[in-house]
């Protein structure tokens, strides 16, 4: 793994080193301080893996410093670069955001105490901040509450850094926020030629003591393992549920991935505070939140262009969408716009070269219509339009398009205390877009 980890200056000076192994020597600095930094290949495209003498040097900037990581074995580039960059964070924590040589050569002790906390003979082992500032408090940082020194070691080495133990709340809540962004590409035909929605789970847990958290939504594959076991059972009947098919998701390193590959059940122990559980994508059966009808017609003598658009609201009429904007692109030479339309504003911008079209709040089921007349200025050489496509923005609160709900969130303590709970969906637009 890691050999050695060194800072520099940008005359190539070692700030400080730390060596984990001895296949090799502080006299390495002199090859990456000629090869690297005195050529200047750090500035240019050269990348930021260099192999010199057998040594590969892994290296990231931070101002006018280099963290270098030197190693003699076959190692994840990946792996090493995350260390660094979470070294760096690490230190920005305890010296300040812009932490320059001055601020490492006044705290060589802290540094070198962190060097060995968060690597052990050239393993990455906890860079967790919030677990390093109950232990590691020089300087101005301390703990909020001093840990009891029998835990110390179940702390540093358990599986869970994410939390400390001894939270306490008087009111026990859990805020879930489901945001999707949709993503649509329409062609002139109205034909689909991309369609897609990226969602996250935010949660935000004010949860006494070491809870377990059991998260369930709508997938399909668990919606029909359900119905299918009580087939099986002879219960009643449950083939009415449907579900959604998530093509691929990314979680919070609190879940436990194990029993999610197993049943597809997300069980964790939540961070206190606000966190990002999880990210998922949908393709399919994708309910757009709009549906825009565009109707452009372009005079032969390339004086004036007629637009029409007609703009459907798809979710329910209970619900509305907030900060709509319909973007529609007119040419170059646009002289001036004559513009009706049913509700909302809308106005030529130039700086934009379109018709801007705004709307406070859209409400659900809804259609309303805009039409343009656009007078073009002659030109010496008239040149084609090449119709860029319509842009929309659009917010729809407590409606998803990919279908995705949460079924539930069952909260595990051993007090059993009751916790309040709070869901939130919250749909915008991504790169909407319709050609014309």
């Amino acid at each position: 793994m890691i050999s050695m980890i060194m800072v520099l200056n940008q005359k190539g000076d070692i700030l400080i080193s730390r060596q984990y192994r001895d296949d090799v020597s502080r006299s390495a600095a002199d090859s990456f301080r000629l090869s690297v930094i005195a050529a200047k290949e750090a500035s240019t495209t050269a990348g930021p893996i260099r192999r010199i003498d057998n040594t590969s040097f892994l290296y990231t900037r931070h101002y006018n410093m280099y963290f270098v990581a030197l190693t003699r074995s076959n190692v994840n580039p990946a792996l090493v670069f995350e260390y660094l960059y979470q070294k760096i964070k690490i230190l920005k924590a305890y010296l300040g955001d812009q932490f320059d040589e001055n601020a490492m050569r006044n705290n060589m002790t802290l540094i070198y105490e962190l060097m060995d906390e968060t690597m052990d003979f050239g393993y990455p082992q906890n860079c967790a901040v919030d677990v390093l500032r109950l232990y590691i408090n020089l300087g101005n940082v301390k703990p909020e509450q001093e840990p009891v020194p029998s835990k110390l070691t179940s702390q540093i080495t358990g599986a869970i850094d994410w939390r400390r133990e001894g939270i306490k709340y008087r009111k026990n809540e859990v805020y879930i926020d489901v945001l999707e962004c949709v993503n649509l590409l329409l062609g002139t035909t109205g034909n689909i030629l991309r369609n897609e929605v990226t969602g996250t789970v935010q949660m935000n847990t004010k949860l006494t003591g070491m809870p377990e958290c059991k998260f369930g939504l709508n997938d399909k594959l668990v919606i029909e393992k359900e119905n299918t076991q009580g087939a099986h059972s002879g219960g009643k009947s449950k083939q009415n549920k449907t579900g959604v098919e998530i093509d691929d998701c990314t979680f919070h390193r609190c879940v436990r991935l194990g029993k999610f590959d197993a049943d597809r059940t997300i069980t964790f122990i939540p961070p206190d505070g606000e966190f990002e559980l999880m990210r998922y994508r949908v393709t399919d059966n994708i309910n757009l939140p709009f549906r825009i009808i565009p109707a452009v017609q372009e005079e032969a003598n390339q004086t004036k262009v007629s637009i029409n658009l007609k703009v459907i609201a798809n979710f329910s009429d209970k619900l509305f969408a907030t900060h709509v904007v319909i973007r529609i692109p007119v040419p170059k030479n646009t002289a001036k716009a004559k513009i009706k339309n049913s509700f909302g504003r809308a106005k030529y911008e130039p700086e934009q070269q379109a018709i801007v079209w705004r709307v406070k709040r859209f409400p659900g089921r809804a259609e309303c219509m805009l039409s343009a007349d656009v007078d073009l200025m002659p030109t010496v050489r008239p040149k084609a339009w090449n119709r860029p496509p319509i842009n929309v923005e659009f917010q729809v609160p407590m409606f998803t398009a990919s279908g995705v709900h949460v079924r539930f969130l069952r909260v595990y303590d051993k007090s059993g205390y009751h916790t309040n709970r709070w869901v939130r969906y919250i749909t915008k637009a991504g790169g909407y877009q319709i050609r014309i």
